[in-house]
């Protein structure tokens, strides 16, 4: 995508856009201002137009230009691929060795890109449709659309990534996480090496490895903290949190939970939609589909629900206009507010899950029974997410091993041991003196 730059020295404004996969920097004489901007914009427009449609001549643009000529001659390439020679001949007299670049005759990324997206879409829910679209629109092909895809080479790729790295949030004052350029680099392999598959080339990702992420710790609520929360929240939306702290739902779950799928007589609540944008939807994944057991604050607090809700609408939790909740707003007008309200830390209302998770493993329950209500095909996430929370909740930091060693004996001989050496010790001061 074109943009206006500015020299720092001279102050003037600089058109910086892409032509054929190449960068191209052009100096003005027009100084910065609003409207020598205007200016320049109109002239990028032109620019990008005839690149999109293939009729761009750059020395008409720029006669000199430092690339004009480089334009002229075309890219060097034959009916299959671009190629270039390194010299690596040196002392042993090899000879020069052939590096490919890339493969030419294949489609632009864009169009691609396109191609791809239309393919793909009956796979994904509506919501990641939605962020991936985002994300080719706004990252990928202003960037990349006007290269081939077989021309993209490792070094083009890691240079992107670098640039990546300098991009400043909008309104946070920060550069982007290596969370978000890794998921936006992996949209950008999932494309080349679609098409690497398909035009018969080599994919110019390999040994291309993901940015370290941090790990991300959970921030559960301790036992008081959600007695103090329950004690003060709305009276409409205490069965809400008071369900939410204590079955470990994921917020889509239990903004989509329907009067049907709770079955009072075998006090279970059958997880089997989620809500995601407005829209009724299937559950993250299959073992997101479970039956959850009501404790008895659980199944008191949808009692209460009931009174209020069953009548009038399908969903257990709704808005005043009998609508399914809305997280967003939901966080902004109740939630945030009341942790405030309390000088609680501000967390998100996800924590509600983690906290389930956190006081079920601090009670003593059986971590695979703990796993089939969360919704995990195993304990291992289990264990390797919360199990650092439960010495803290229960105060058994090893005390329960030293019972049993001493119930058990093993702690005795060392004791007597010790006492032992001290009566020596003793002795042998005693006939020292």
């Amino acid at each position: 995508m074109a943009s206006i730059q500015v020299r720092k020295e001279t102050r003037c404004l600089i058109i910086d856009f892409y032509f054929k996969g190449i960068r191209c920097r052009e100096q003005t004489a027009l100084p910065d201002t609003p409207s020598n901007r205007k200016k320049v914009q109109k002239v990028l427009d032109r620019i990008d137009a005839e690149i999109t449609a293939g009729t761009f001549e750059y020395r008409r643009y720029f006669p000199g230009g430092k690339n004009a000529a480089k334009f002229d001659e075309g890219l060097k390439s034959d009916s299959t691929e671009a190629k270039t020679t390194e010299d690596v001949s040196g002392a042993n007299g090899q000879e020069p060795r052939t590096v490919v670049a890339g493969v030419a005759g294949t489609p632009l990324l864009r169009d691609f890109a396109e191609t791809w997206y239309n393919e793909k879409e009956v796979e994904w829910r509506r919501s990641h449709k939605k962020v991936i679209r985002s994300d080719l629109d706004g990252r990928i092909i202003p960037r990349w659309g006007h290269w081939e895809v077989g021309r993209i080479t490792k070094a083009d790729i890691l240079a992107y990534r670098a640039d990546l790295a300098k991009v400043q949030v909008r309104g946070k004052g920060s550069s982007l996480s290596n969370r978000r350029i890794n998921k936006l680099v992996n949209l950008l392999r999932q494309i080349i090496n679609e098409a690497a598959d398909r035009f018969d080339f080599r994919t110019p990702f390999q040994n291309i490895k993901q940015l370290k992420v941090k790990r991300t710790d959970v921030d559960p609520f301790t036992l008081d903290e959600v007695k103090l929360i329950l004690e003060k929240i709305r009276p409409d939306f205490r069965s809400y949190y008071t369900v939410r702290f204590f079955t470990g739902m994921r917020s889509g779950e239990v903004n989509g939970l329907k009067w049907q799928y709770i079955d009072f007589e075998r006090r279970l609540i059958l997880v089997r939609e989620t809500i995601v944008l407005g829209e009724d939807e299937y559950t993250k994944n299959d073992s997101s589909q479970r039956d959850i057991q009501m404790s008895q604050v659980v199944y008191d607090a949808l009692k209460a629900q009931e009174k209020v809700t069953r009548d009038k609408c399908e969903y257990v939790f709704c808005t005043r206009n009998w609508k399914p909740l809305d997280n967003k707003n939901v966080t902004d007008r109740v939630w945030q507010p009341l942790l405030r309200y309390l000088n609680l830390k501000v967390r998100r209302a996800y924590q509600t899950r983690h906290t389930a998770a956190t006081l079920w493993l601090a009670a003593g329950e059986n971590p695979e029974w703990i796993a089939r209500q969360m919704g995990h095909t195993t304990t291992e996430m289990l264990f390797r997410v919360y199990s650092r929370f439960v010495p803290n909740l229960t105060r058994q930091d090893g005390s329960a091993f030293e019972r049993l060693l001493l119930q058990n004996g093993a702690g005795v001989n060392q004791g007597k041991s010790e006492q032992q050496n001290k009566s020596n010790k003793t002795d042998s001061e005693a006939n020292h003196v």
